[in-house]
């Protein structure tokens, strides 16, 4: 087989680079190791506005679930502090069909895809590099000209193109089940290093009386799913609303801090991947999807040098690089702080005028004011 570009992983990610790439004229194949597009799910199924309009897609009734328009911020004391938006700021999606919609929307752009193939192996030629894949059992070589790693935390691209991976990801975990939900179109945020060392426990309304319950953590002491317990079982607030009967669960990783290079010869990495996550929130589709855009058009002029492909990094970089990098110094500096100076730094938030002045210029895919 022969393309001009080939994309590994159809996840948002990789349907937006696919899309942008076959948009602008580029023989264009997406290469899923799974059977089915949107499956496993490894996301916690919230979305915001901004990061729909980045998608180019309208919050359709077939994949949104509810709109969201503040968060209810409890500190390890369990004092609660209300971010109300004032409008919809985000949507409880479902991440399947969320997923085959973007991906619909390449193919729709002439793009092909192949599922049950998976890449074992990358070498560079003159023309750009040969991917070998895996394919019911059987090896095949695909020569391309550019190859869009958008293969996850774990991505095999970046591995053997030698960009290498992301040194540090928190181990995170969710479960759906019967929850008392006391503001239907606000999510609950619980802070704490007996609750979630190193990020925070979620709660999001997707039902009536249904939610995600899960949690993100940078700990060797325990894990993620040993936290879990612990806050289904044991928190003040989350122990007395949820009422078990899980339904699913999700097991995942978050990466934290992009990649030093995200490009070589043949070779782009984007999403999850490159550590292009909002570290502050976990959230990865706003970003991934400004760097799958600029992949996509990038990868499609042709040149598959290094130095060629060296403007996807320039470019998203001028376009995210900033918000990445506030974003890693908060969560240090949050991920720093004792459970009394959490508690101390969520009194100081909360007055009026503090709160107002977040409702009018908060962005929550962007943490610097705009």
């Amino acid at each position: 087989m022969k393309y001009d570009v080939v994309v590994v992983g159809a996840g948002p990610v990789g349907a937006i680079a696919a899309r942008y790439s076959a948009k602008h004229g580029a023989n264009t194949l997406i290469v899923e190791e799974h059977p089915y597009i949107g499956s496993p799910v490894q996301c916690t199924g919230i979305i915001s506005t901004k990061a729909l309009d980045e998608c180019d897609l309208k919050p359709e009734s077939s994949f949104v679930y509810r709109n969201i328009r503040g968060a209810n911020i409890y500190s390890p004391g369990c004092h609660c502090i209300k971010v109300d938006g004032g409008k919809t700021k985000a949507y409880v999606i479902d991440r399947k069909i969320f997923d085959r919609t973007l991906v619909a929307k390449a193919l729709d752009e002439g793009a092909d895809l192949i599922l049950r193939t998976k890449a074992t192996a990358l070498k560079n030629n003159k023309n750009g590099a040969v991917l070998t894949v895996r394919q019911n059992g059987t090896l095949q070589e695909i020569q391309t000209k550019v190859v869009i790693g958008a293969d996850g935390i774990q991505s095999g691209i970046a591995r053997m193109s030698g960009l290498g991976r992301v040194e540090k990801i928190l181990s995170c975990i969710q479960v759906e089940g019967q929850y008392e939900i006391a503001d239907a179109d606000f999510v609950e945020i619980f802070l704490g290093n007996k609750v979630a060392p190193g990020f925070f426990a979620w709660v999001v309304p997707a039902a009536d009386n249904i939610a995600r319950i899960g949690l993100c953590v940078n700990s060797s002491n325990r894990s993620a799913h040993q936290y879990l317990q612990k806050l289904l079982k044991e928190h003040p607030i989350v122990s007395t609303r949820y009422h078990g009967s899980s339904t699913s669960m999700v097991v995942g990783g978050m990466p934290v801090g992009a990649l030093k290079h995200t490009c070589t010869d043949a070779v782009l990495i984007v999403g999850d991947a490159a550590g292009q996550i909002k570290p502050t929130s976990g959230g990865g589709i706003y970003t991934g999807a400004v760097c799958a855009r600029i992949a996509g058009e990038v990868a499609s002029i042709g040149d598959a040098s290094k130095k060629g492909l060296e403007l996807y990094d320039t470019m998203w970089r001028k376009h995210i690089g900033k918000e990445l990098t506030i974003g890693m110094y908060i969560h240090n500096t949050l991920g720093s702080f004792s459970d009394q100076r959490l508690d101390e730094f969520i009194n100081i938030f909360d007055d009026q005028k503090i709160m107002d002045t977040v409702k009018q210029y908060g962005d929550m895919d962007h943490p610097s004011l705009q």
